[in-house]
């Protein structure tokens, strides 16, 4: 490539760097990793082709203002603690939502797959949660209390025991995008069914309203947190598969950067869905009023997820 050429393609790109460094202080840390880790590549290119132009020198002055910006500001204040869940992990939602997307596709998808074939083979239920599980669920239906699983328990041990499992659960699916996201999705697939043909085996027995208010108390949050933990290790996966500009390892790095902080960021939603399971699912008791409690967990996901993504990702 022409040195005139490669000039002209990214002049206005190194232009938003030359801005970003003036205004340091009030850039993300991932912003700034991010164009740190496309100007490093771009001085490479122009030292291997041009290494005595002034476009190599001028390269190298911004990367290295760039770097003491970086790691003159390495040492967090405890305000970042607070901008990580203010900012941070909503940005990187919005960063990453085609990737949310694809993975609320994906669980739709394989919920319905989960009805469908447990509306054909009333057995099928048995394959994904297994006999020991629909036998006890059985015996609880038939004994007058269907729900009697949330309250087999102390309450203390059970959202000690659910928090472990649920986080356990967010950090295979994004360790499974280190064998390339199809791992994940699959992950994300088989949790789906499994919620499908659960809700179906209740609504063959006339259940369906008394499992939704128990299921969705915690589980709006829970599920939630699931297709994030999903989409983390699938944007883990496509950063090592769709490098795109950037090399292989650049974009795998991103990748995993991104998808660790979306996989963290779950952490306090599987915390408060344990407790509500531990602590609140028992009480069937409580009747039609849960609803309320679904809808305002709905409305945190809305609010933070989305329009708060959103809002952050049409600032930058």
């Amino acid at each position: 490539m022409k040195e005139l050429t490669f000039i002209h393609r990214n002049y206005d790109k190194w232009k938003v760097v030359e801005e970003a460094v003036r205004t340091v202080d009030s850039q993300s840390p991932d912003t700034l990793a991010d164009i740190y880790v496309d100007l490093t590549s771009d001085l490479a290119f122009a030292r291997s082709h041009y290494p005595r132009s002034r476009i190599t020198l001028y390269l190298n002055n911004l990367a290295s203002e760039l770097h003491n910006h970086i790691y003159r500001n390495k040492r967090e204040k405890w305000s970042r603690l607070l901008t990580f869940w203010t900012r941070e992990v909503p940005l990187t939602m919005y960063q990453e939502r085609r990737v949310l997307l694809t993975a609320l596709v994906i669980f739709l998808v394989s919920m319905m797959a989960g009805v469908v074939s447990q509306l054909a083979d009333e057995d099928f239920c048995r394959v994904i949660l297994g006999d020991f599980y629909v036998d006890m669920t059985l015996d609880n239906i038939a004994n007058g209390d269907p729900m009697a699983v949330y309250g087999g328990d102390g309450e203390m041990g059970s959202f000690v025991s659910i928090a472990m499992n649920n986080i356990r659960v967010a950090f295979n699916c994004f360790v499974m995008g280190l064998f390339t996201s199809i791992g994940s999705g699959l992950m994300l697939f088989y949790n789906g069914i499994m919620v499908g043909c659960f809700e179906t085996l209740f609504f063959r027995h006339g259940l369906l309203w008394q499992s939704f208010l128990a299921v969705f108390l915690h589980g709006t949050l829970e599920l939630t947190a699931i297709v994030i933990a999903g989409a983390s290790g699938i944007a883990l996966g496509n950063g090592f598969l769709f490098p795109g500009s950037l090399s292989r390892l650049q974009s795998f790095r991103r990748g995993a950067r991104r998808g660790l902080k979306m996989v963290v960021g779950t952490v306090p939603v599987f915390i408060v869905a344990a407790f509500v399971e531990g602590f609140l699912t028992r009480h069937t008791e409580f009747g039609n009023w849960r609803v309320l409690f679904i809808i305002a967990s709905l409305a945190f996901i809305i609010y933070y997820y989305v329009y708060r993504s959103c809002q952050l990702g049409n600032e930058k």
